[in-house]
């Protein structure tokens, strides 16, 4: 079983920066379609700590790229205000950094045009009561928490509404080359094992730390350096502002507030496989030491999930370190570069310059292409979506807002994030979720302090009620599906289990195995003679799954 699909511009990746080409090339009317091997924001869009850069962090080592984020830090404000929480930020000296520092970071975001102002440390413990008492100086950024999620299904909901197809879960198994040029790319649907060949004038190589990995099909190197960030969330909101430590960047030196949490972060290790990695009991111990400095106590406090994502670091610089990697991006044009026509990689960067990195690759194909459209995405804004306010910018109380204001309190699927069983039923029937897991990217299901405890069921006999008559196996795909959503849910909890949530997890536990026997369930759905690979645990049983993680 095959198909054949044609366009003008074929993009390689479904994170943030992917979707945000593919958006922009609809914009300028240019035929485009979208391949992801998973579910939009499955890779490091959906796994970094939901940072608006002000531009702050990086002024001293990587101006460059401090410039960058400042500019798109306001376009971005402008676009999609109802994805963005306007925290504000703040960069502190602790009692364990050097206070000489303080003026070579103001100094450098003044160089840099990054917005930066000196705060009275009164006035920042009256807004920030849980920071360290001890502080020496504080300054104000326009750091700001973003809503990765919500931003990339704005961008795709645009795209699609200008005609460009998005294909989620489409694997691509090799280039397409006539000669020294790239002509589009061979996929597998793994959904049903469906062979899909797309033929493009062009292909865009969007896919951020799997960047090496699509260039090395068509024979390409690029030396992109995939860099694990390790990450903490808290189980409440110890902050209101995006909090930095002001010193260079180091492991475990920021707390960013993200709806009822805040995250503890970050790591920079680098690993050989952007698929291939663990989460070490070292580094939570590092995250959790580094943020007493800032907030004294953080690492008594009650830890409700630690994760970790792959940075697309790109070396064309020689570097000791992983941080002494520029954060910028590179747009690498393979004609010019290596002489395979028809074929470039947009590599690095941050999700904050995710729009500027979209707008250069699609300028230079655009130009290839003959098309004189210019680029409008820095001024066209985002429509809304499911989840996210219609006007304004995303605030800390916008869901209970919402429930209460509908009178929707029977409706309430998932209590800790306040998911609405209309949210799940847009999520489930046109929102192209394939797994539970992809409903928790849409809705939020299953993020809050019990980690799915008690929603997985119900949304698991929702899917069945929408879906069930269509699923290949009935019954045994919403099972397998439940059985998926444990698991991955688990893998976040096995470095943290300690203390109240150690406590949340063994109810869980008895939940799921005593009570259910979700242990007991199908562990796979058979459609079309293929292993459904959304659906697929790695053991025969959750209760060994539990131990041996």
């Amino acid at each position: 079983m095959s198909r054949s699909l044609t366009a003008d511009v074929l993009v390689i990746g479904g994170g943030a920066t992917g979707v945000g080409v593919v958006r922009d090339l609809a914009l300028r009317g240019i035929r485009a379609i979208l391949v992801e091997k998973g579910d939009l924001t499955h890779g490091t869009t959906g796994r970094y700590h939901g940072l608006l850069h002000s531009g702050g962090r990086y002024v001293v080592k990587d101006p460059q790229s401090a410039q960058e984020c400042a500019a798109e830090n306001e376009i971005l404000r402008r676009i999609m205000p109802h994805c963005i929480e306007d925290t504000g930020g703040l960069f502190v000296i602790t009692p364990a950094d050097d206070e000489r520092y303080a003026e070579t970071f103001v100094a450098a975001c003044r160089a840099c045009g990054v917005w930066v102002d000196d705060v009275p440390l009164a006035e920042v413990m009256r807004h920030e009561p849980r920071l360290n008492r001890k502080l020496r100086r504080a300054f104000a950024v326009r750091d700001a928490a973003a809503d990765a999620f919500l931003a990339t299904e704005a961008n795709a909901a645009d795209a699609r509404a200008r005609g460009a197809t998005l294909l989620t879960y489409h694997h691509v198994t090799d280039l397409e080359l006539e000669g020294d040029r790239v002509t589009g790319a061979r996929c597998e649907d793994l959904r049903n094992g469906e062979a899909v060949t797309i033929h493009a004038a062009y292909t865009i190589n969007a896919a951020g730390a799997w960047a090496g990995k699509i260039a090395g099909l068509a024979g390409l190197d690029i030396a992109v350096v995939p860099g694990k960030g390790t990450m903490v969330a808290m189980n409440h909101r110890i902050v209101n502002s995006v909090v930095n430590r002001c010193k260079p960047p180091a492991d475990g030196d920021i707390i960013v507030p993200i709806q009822t949490v805040a995250v503890l972060g970050t790591t920079d290790i680098a690993v050989p496989d952007p698929d291939v990695f663990g989460i070490e009991p070292d580094e939570i111990a590092l995250i959790l030491a580094e943020g007493e400095h800032l907030v004294p106590g953080v690492s008594r406090m009650r830890a409700l999930r630690a994760w970790a994502g792959v940075r697309p670091l790109y070396r064309d610089v020689a570097a000791v370190d992983d941080r002494d990697i520029p954060r910028t991006y590179k747009l690498l044009n393979h004609r010019t570069r290596d002489g395979v026509a028809g074929f470039v990689s947009i590599v690095g960067g941050k999700w904050t310059t995710y729009r500027l990195m979209a707008q250069e690759a699609v300028d230079l194909v655009a130009a290839d292409l003959g098309i004189a459209i210019p680029c409008r995405t820095a001024v066209e804004p985002l429509p809304p979506v499911h989840g996210a306010p219609k006007s304004g910018h995303l605030t800390l109380g916008g869901r209970l807002r919402h429930v209460e204001s509908e009178e929707l309190y029977g409706d309430v699927i998932c209590e800790c994030e306040l998911v609405t069983r209309r949210q799940l039923v847009d999520a489930i029937t046109t929102g192209g979720a394939a797994n539970l897991d992809d409903l928790r990217r849409d809705t939020r299901l299953g993020m809050g302090p019990c980690q799915g405890g008690f929603c997985t069921y119900r949304a698991a006999g929702l899917w069945h009620e929408l879906r069930g008559a269509d699923d290949a196996g009935g019954a045994d795909a919403a099972a397998a599906l439940t059985r998926h959503f444990i698991q991955e849910r688990w893998k976040g909890l096995a470095a943290i289990a300690w203390g109240d949530q150690l406590r949340q997890q063994r109810l869980d536990e008895l939940i799921a195995l005593e009570v259910l026997g979700v242990d007991l369930l199908p562990a796979a759905v058979i459609a079309d003679g293929a292993r459904h690979p959304t659906v697929v645990t790695e053991h025969a049983a959750i209760a060994t799954e539990y131990h041996a993680e």
